[in-house]
Parts: C-alpha cells; structure tokens; sequence
C-alpha cells in the first residue's frame, strides 16, 4: 500500500499535506491509503472496478486530475494520459467548426470543464514550487502544443502556416490549446530568475520539429515576453551553433556524436523573424550587444547570473561574430535592422579587438567567414553605400600623407579589409557577368522569358552615382582603383541608364586631365557591352543643362570637360590613335548634333560659363547638316558673345583681373565665327550682318571709339545734361508749310538746333581708352577678314603663298557692303550707284548729313570700308555712302574758312580715307586715287578742287560691278581703266594744284604721271 508522505518526500521533500491544506478552497476532499490504491487502479486500467465497467474520457479524465492533484508522483503517467484528453477536445473544438456547430456540442463542454480543472492544478502546483514544476510543465505544454498544431494543420477550418494572426485567433478561442499557451506562459514568467535557459531550449527544439505549424505559438510567447525571449533565443542558439560546430570538426563528448540533433539556428532566425515586426529595435539592440561583449574582455561570473550564460564561456565567445554572421545570411533582414549601426561601431579600438579575436581562428574557418561576409555585403538591400566607404577607409587611408587627428588603421585591420574589399569586387564581378539574363559580355541584353537576377547591393548603388564618382575622382592611391571598378561593375549591372549617368557624372566632376582619364577608361570597358554610351551620355548632359539641374561651376566644368575632350583628337591626326582620341571623335560627333542647345550658354550671365562655352564651340565639329533656324540662332549667339567677350576684356584690362581668360574667349570667339561662317553661305551672311549691325549698335559702338547717335546720326547727350527748352514738335511741324523754303533747306536749320531757341549744346564726350579700341577695331577686322577669306567658299581660292593673306572673298564683302548701307542710310535704294553732278547733291542734304555724323560717331566704318574695297567689286554697292559723304567735305571744304587743311582733323582724315578706300576698291584710276596723299600739305580750298575732279570721274564713269573682269591668275575683279577714256582731263586741276605748290609737293609728283 502507498504511504502518502512516502510518495510527498519523494516528489519535492516537502509534505503532501502542506500542500493540500494550502488548497482548502477546493471542494475535493483528502483521499484515504485504499482510496488512492483504487484510483491508481482504475486509471491504469481504465476499468471501474467498484460497478465493473468502462470508464469514459471525462470519468478517466477526472480521475486522472485526481490522482495529479493527490499523488504527484504520477505526473508523467498523468500528463501523457491528459495529451490524448487535449487532442480529443481539439478534434472535436475543429469538428464542431467544421459542421458549424451542430453535433458533439456537449462533448465539447464536457472536456472544456475537465480542460479548466486541469489547467487549476497544475497552475497551483506551479505557483507554489515553481523549481519542480515548472520545467516539467512548460516542456510539456510546449511540446504538445506543437504536435496539436502540427496534427491539425490540414483541417479544413485551419487557415494556412503563413497567416500568422487567423492561426492565433482560431487556436486562442479554443479552450485546450489557451490553456497550455497560458501554463507555458506561467512557467516561463517564473523560470526567468533562475532559469529560462531550460523553457526556452523547449521552445526552440519543438520550433524545430513543427515549424512553421508552430510560429503562431511562437509569435504569441515572443509578445509577451520580447526582452527575455530574444535574449534567451539567442544564447540558446549560439550554444547549439557551437556544438555543431564541434561536431563538424570532428569533436566528440563522451564517445556520443552530438550532432546528429537537427540545429537550431533555423527556428532562432525564424522566431526572430516573427518578433522583428513588432520588437525590431530589441532584437537590433540585443544583436548588437552579443557582438560587443564577445569582443570585450571575459569577465568572472557574478553571484546573480546564470550559470549557463554564454559571456562567461571563452568557447561561445568565440562562436558568437560566426553565427551572427550565419544568422544575418539566413535572414537579410536582421543583417538589415544591424547593418547601419555596426558599422558605426566598427570604430579602430573595436576593430583591433575583432582582428585579435578572428587571430585565433583556422585558416579555412576565417575563409569562410570571409566569404559569408563578402555574400551579406552582395545581398544587404540597404546600408551599402555606408558598408563600401567604411571598407573603403579602412583599406586605405583617406588622404595621400597620412597626418593629424585620424588615427591610421592597424596594418593588420588594413589589410584585412583590402582583402575583403578585392573578394567582393571579385564576387560581384562574377555575379554580374554570370547572370541568367544574357550572354556573356552582354548582361544587359536580357531575355523575355528569362528573370533578372537581382544584386541588392548593386541595386541600393544605384542612388549614390554621384557621389560613387565623386571618390572616384580624389584618386587617392589604390581607393579610386576599386572604386573604379566598382563604378564600371554597376554599369554594367544597371545597363544603359546608370552607365550614362555615371559618364555624364564623370564628365561633370573632372577637374583636371588624370581625373578626366577615369571617364575615357570607363567607357573603354563599357563599349564592348553598351552601345550608343557617348551619345546618350551627351544628351544627358543637354537635359541636365535645360533643366537648371547644374550649377554655375559644375556647368562650366562639364563644358571644359567636353572641350578639352574633343580637342584631344589632335592626337590621332598625329598618327598616334588611341582610345581617347577614339573616344574623342565620338564626343565630337555627339556635341555637333547638340550645338543648337549648347549656344545659348554663349549668353549665360556667369563670364566663366560663357567662356566655357565658347571653348567647347570652337573645338567642336560642325554637324553636317542643321536646319536654317538653328544656324541663324548659332549664329546670332556666336556674334553677341564676340561682342561680350570684346567688353570683358576692356573691363578686365581696367581691372587687372581675368585678363587672361576674357582674351583666350575673345580667340575662342574669333575661331568660332570664322569656322563658323565657312560653314556654308547662310552662315557666312548672318555673321557678316550680324557683325556689321553689332558694331553700329548703341550698345557696342564705345567698344571701337563710337558715340551713341541718334536717328540723324548726331551724337545723344546723357539726359542728365539735356536742358529742357520746351520746344513742340508738332508746332514746329505746323509752321514749316507756311515758312519760305531757303536754298539751305529748314532741315539744315533744324539740326543746327531748334528755331527759336539757340544753337545745340554740344557736350562733352567720354573718350574711351585708345588702345583698348585700336585692340578692338584690330580683332573686329581679323574677324571679318577671315571669314570674308574662307577657302573654297564660293570659288575662292588659297593664294600660291602660304605667308600672302587670303584674298578676300567678293560674294562676302558685297555682304558687308549691304549691310553697311542699310545701316548707316536705311532710305537708299539698292540701285542708286551712279553719281549726279555735284550741284545735284543738295536734293539728299538730309541723307548726306546723317552719312556724314555717322562716320563721325563710328570710326570703325571706314576699316570697314577699306576691307569691302579688298573684296572688289562690292565697294561699288557702297556708292550711295561713299556719294553722301564726299558731298558734305565737299561742303565743308568750301566752306571753311581755315588756312590749312590740317586745321580741320577729322574732314582731313575723312578725305584721305575716303579717296584711298575709292582707289583700293578701283572706283578711281591709280593717278586720281593717290592724290589724298597731297591733302595734308594743301588748303581747304586746294583739297576741294581735288575731290571735285575725283567727283567728276566717279560721276563719268560709273562705279557699276559690270566693268569689273575676273582674273584667273590672280583669283581676283579687277578693272581695266583704258576702257573709260581718257583721264587727263580730270588730271589737270591735281598739275595745277602741283605747280602751285612745288615747294611742298614736289616729292609727290611722280604718283601723278599718266
């Protein structure tokens, strides 16, 4: 028979009686010896021995608690009698839902009652010796909890494994399985002080044999208890790990192969999976405290902690940055929820105890860490950028001289890191090349039917182009080498689009020569695999520029970028090509397409910009075909910004500053226009127009000793120091049809000032610097000249001398001559070229006089003149102006008054300049064309008979393009005068004037022998 305190002391050491008197509220009743004895009986057997019948689930359930609750030394027996009672209570929950409750109802309420009495004992027994009973409960609880979950997974009503939440209320609502989850909950709330190593090692072997069945019970123990859960998870994995890890080297304990448990770290990734939904700033905590403190020093094991904690065994420490690195590849997104953090804290003191700690590892173990690594840095989809410069760092220093505060990485943490930054480069090489989507050498070509294969790393790279080549570009050692690579490497991966974004990247951030080098040395190794790669990137570079994405600085490096680019080809026209030059020929292609949308920058308002621009015109090759709207803007850009630079080098010689550069863009300009207008003939006249109307424009005209002139061509005085007199127009108008017409007309009168009210007040003019216009009048001229001279443009051709200048073309100077006419006397009809007699003139005083204050206020009209009467016959449709002016000196010499000619400068010079542009041009026969040479040394009435003689020729013999011959040999019009007759007759006044004055001329008369 069994003694109740034998069977009390060999449970716990305590009596039963104790326990059973703390449980006076419960209307059970102390069993007798006999009693116990037959309950043992029948609950073995199953049998009622006093009425010799079967017993029922409830009644061998009931019996069952009561001998849970009196003898405790049945447990075990109890417990696996009560799994069957908690499975038929689950079929029958799940039937019951199945047939929506129409059959087993009561069978169902029966058990729940037995389910409610269970789950009351055993939670007495667990608050009141928690050491016994809680360990033997919660494995329990936990492993049938699984098995349940497991068993009943195909019903019908059981939503599927990944629907966490519908598992979790189904079995919640059900009183079998909340019962358990709610023992299990008890015991591991009151295992946490002592030992929850032991609850949770439960937890995880059953995770491991039921999963994913069982993640719900996971998911629902993890919220409840996250802190403790993930910790213990943890450490209960990493001891697993380490005993795996035993076995696979060989290691035995005790003679019995420890390994053929399945591992852990399975469940350990999938229960953390579940908990990072709602708890991942613990589980990100908690991964990074098992890193630290298994770099920082052992320490001894205090009074309070667990025996079975990891931080004191050498071996987990050990263990511990393997499996993080095993737990991290079999879930990214716990090597995500770390990333950032850890490599901020990979700081030189916590890497030098890493190094010291990965020392002692065996070689192949360290390679394979290695290669663990380098395959989470590949497949980590955020956080890469900062894991690249962090390794990028480490490798290699961040300066040249390694000085000042950063303190230099060990050698050996140095190294390390170089050699894991080579194996990813290697690694992503393969990945890159190798994948499904294409052939080799083409990864970018991919197939319909095929998938990509998807590189997060890569991917993730893709959003940091720029600041990727801008570490390139510091070339620092062997760090712009990998980054390079890395660079061409995501190209590749990102095709088209990010290998364009990363030339044009390239483009835009070189400084210099060697940095420029990196962009040639990329698209070397691009062009086998990416087609159109220049074109594209140069279109890049357009949108870039439409859209005002660069700034003043980084727009005016991209043009010197580009320029200085496709003035590499002189390279291969010296018979060494290389890539660059190659590579230079396409950019030069693919800008000449571009022109139109690179010419406004001619105009940009930062000087730098303009000059950049200019520079990369000027080296670009012409497209050899455009339409005529983009020539005409071209060029109307081309001609402002001559202009412009004209002004920025005046400005700059003033200041001292950028005198250089505004005098390289006043070259770069000429170059432009002169290629520009050999281009082809529309060109040639909308620069030579363009030329002409900017010279004369208001805005330009004190850039080449101008004055503002109004429309009568008299010079404008500020308004500041115009008197107002109060004069009307309109009865100045009223009065002039009611006034005598004199001989001088009213005209005459009324730009002398106005009636009534004085003479004009003339005022005083700025005079610009003369240099600065002499410089500016000269570069204005080679301006002209070169593109009045283009080669094989219109039949000209070179001279036989290569040092002889090149004639000037007769098409292009009739241009000038045109414009130069509608400029400076807009009323003049094309076909007024034949010259009145000189008392004819005072019909076009008017005309005459706004001829005449127009040279005065543009003295640049006259080298005009003189390149137009090069280019013979055009001065002939100059011969309204030539006409207008010769008649008011003819005016002005009878005029005056003044003893000599040489008292009246500017009509002497304007006479002198007039006959000696008439004779260049051979409207004037050679003894008539040098009689300006005599006008210093005359008087003003001397110096009139003279202009009235050439007068009197030009008005007998026409100046008309017709009596103009072309002459092969020279490539040039010129005029045979024996066909005008005889010229002695208008030679006779120079005799007399010569005679006259033998003692002054008589060194000049043989310029006038017929």
């Amino acid at each position: 028979m069994l003694k109740e305190p034998v069977m009390s002391v060999v449970f716990d050491g305590n009596p039963l009686k104790a326990m059973q008197s703390s449980h006076t509220h419960t209307p059970q009743t102390v069993l007798s010896g006999q009693e116990l004895s037959q309950e043992i009986k029948s609950f073995i057997s199953g049998v009622d021995n006093a009425h010799g019948r079967k017993l029922s689930v409830r009644e061998h359930a009931r019996c069952a608690v009561r001998l849970l609750r009196s003898v405790p030394a049945c447990r075990a027996a109890v417990l696996e009698h009560l799994r069957g009672v908690y499975d038929e209570h689950v079929s029958t929950f799940l039937h019951s839902l199945e047939t929506e409750g129409d059959s087993s109802s009561g069978i169902s309420s029966n058990l729940e009652d037995i389910i409610q009495e269970v789950h009351g004992v055993l939670s007495e027994f667990i608050s009141l010796n928690p050491r016994a009973w809680a360990p033997l409960v919660s494995t329990w609880a936990v492993d049938l909890l699984g098995q349940l979950s497991s068993k009943h997974a195909s019903r019908r009503v059981a939503p599927h494994s990944s629907s966490l939440n519908e598992l979790l209320q189904l079995w919640m609502s059900c009183a079998a399985t909340r019962s358990l989850m709610e023992a299990y909950s008890q015991c591991l709330a009151a295992m946490l002080a002592w030992c929850p190593d032991a609850c949770v090692d439960a937890l995880l072997d059953t995770s491991v044999q039921h999963s994913p069945h069982f993640d719900w019970v996971v998911a629902h123990i993890g919220s409840a208890f996250p802190g403790t859960i993930i910790s213990r998870v943890l450490a209960c994995g990493l001891k697993d790990f380490c005993s795996h890890n035993a076995k696979d080297q060989g290691l035995l304990v005790n003679g019995v192969d420890k390994g053929n448990r399945v591992p852990k770290i399975g469940s350990v990734v999938g229960i953390l999976g579940h908990l990072a939904a709602h708890h991942s700033d613990s589980i990100r905590k908690e991964l990074l405290r098992m890193f630290q403190e298994s770099l920082s020093p052992s320490t001894p094991l205090s009074p309070t902690s667990s025996s079975t904690s990891w931080e004191s065994s050498p071996q987990l420490r050990r263990a511990a940055v393997p499996f993080l690195l095993q737990l991290a590849a079999m879930s990214p997104n716990l090597f995500g929820a770390v990333s950032a953090e850890l490599v901020e804290l990979l700081q030189p003191p916590v890497l030098l105890q890493l190094q010291a700690l990965l020392q002692g590892l065996p070689r192949e173990e360290l390679d394979n860490m290695l290669g663990l690594a380098v395959h989470l840095i590949s497949q980590s989809p955020s956080g890469g950028a900062r894991v690249l410069r962090f390794l990028a760092d480490t490798a290699t220093p961040a300066s040249v001289i390694i000085s000042g505060p950063t303190p230099s990485p060990h050698e050996g943490v140095r190294e390390g890191c170089d050699r894991l930054l080579q194996m990813l480069l290697l690694h992503l090489h393969k990945l890159v090349y190798n994948r499904s989507d294409g052939v080799e050498g083409h990864p970018h070509h991919s197939a319909p039917c095929q998938p990509q294969t998807v590189i997060p790393f890569l991917e993730e790279l893709q959003t940091h182009v720029g600041e990727l080549c801008a570490e390139t570009l510091r070339l620092e050692r062997k760090r712009h080498l990998w980054l390079h690579q890395l660079l061409c490497l995501l190209s590749v991966y990102g095709g088209p689009s990010v290998a364009t974004e990363a030339l044009c990247q390239l483009l835009t951030q070189a400084r210099n020569p060697e940095e420029l080098a990196l962009a040639w040395q990329l698209h070397s190794t691009l062009s086998s695999c990416i087609a159109g790669l220049i074109p594209a990137a140069v279109a890049r570079c357009v949108a870039q520029i439409h859209t005002h994405t660069l700034g003043p600085r980084q727009l005016r490096q991209l043009l010197l970028n580009l320029a200085t680019a496709i003035q590499s080809q002189d390279e291969e026209r010296r018979g060494t090509p290389s890539a660059q030059s190659t590579m230079a020929v396409q950019l030069g292609s693919a800008v000449s397409g571009h022109l139109h949308d690179f010419s406004p920058l001619l105009l940009h308002g930062d000087a730098a910009v303009s000059h950049a621009a200019v520079r990369l015109l000027s080296a670009s090759p012409l497209p050899r075909t455009s339409s005529p709207a983009n020539l005409l803007l071209l060029s109307r850009a081309a001609v402002t910004h001559f202009f412009l630079a004209l002004r920025r080098r005046v400005e700059g010689g003033k200041g001292g500053r950028d005198g250089g550069q505004a005098a390289e863009a006043v070259n770069c300009s000429v170059l432009l226009l002169s290629r520009f207008s050999a281009y082809s003939t529309l060109t040639l006249k909308a620069v030579l127009q363009q030329l002409v109307e900017g010279v004369l424009h208001k805005g330009n005209a004190d850039l080449f000793g101008g004055q503002i002139a109004d429309m009568s061509g008299a010079p404008v005085p500020a308004p500041s120091v115009t008197p107002d007199i109060g004069a009307s127009l309109l009865d100045i108008n009223c009065r002039f049809g009611t006034t005598v017409n004199f001989s001088g007309s009213v005209w005459s009168v009324f730009h002398a000032g106005v009636i009534g009210k004085g003479l004009k007040v003339r005022t005083a003019t700025h005079l610009p610097d003369p240099s600065g216009v002499i410089q500016n009048i000269q570069t204005l001229l080679a301006v002209v000249v070169q593109c009045c001279s283009s080669s094989g443009l219109n039949g000209s051709r070179p001279p036989p001398d290569p040092d002889e200048p090149l004639p000037i073309n007769a098409e292009a100077a009739k241009v000038v001559a045109v414009t130069l006419v509608e400029n400076v006397c807009p009323d003049v009809a094309n076909g007024e070229l034949s010259w009145p007699p000189e008392e004819h003139a005072r019909t076009t005083v008017e005309r005459d006089i706004h001829i005449r204050r127009c040279f005065e206020a543009h003295p640049v009209l006259f080298p005009l003149l003189q390149v137009v009467a090069a280019g013979r016959p055009a001065l002939c449709y100059c011969s309204a102006v030539l006409r207008g002016l010769l008649a008011t000196l003819l005016a002005h010499w009878e005029a005056s008054r003044e003893g000599m000619s040489a008292d009246s400068p500017w009509h002497l010079q304007a006479s002198c300049l007039l006959v000696s542009c008439m004779g260049e041009g051979q409207l004037l026969p050679p003894v008539l064309a040098n009689v300006h040479e005599a006008f210093p040394y005359l008087t003003p009435f001397e110096v009139r008979l003279l202009l009235l003689a050439v007068w009197e020729y030009v008005r007998a013999n026409g100046p008309l393009p017709q009596k103009f011959l072309f002459n092969s040999e020279k490539g040039l019009f010129c005029r045979d005068f024996s066909r005008d007759g005889d010229v002695a007759r208008y030679v006779s006044p120079i005799h007399n004037v010569l005679h006259k004055n033998i003692d002054r001329l008589g060194h000049l008369c043989w310029r006038f022998q017929l």
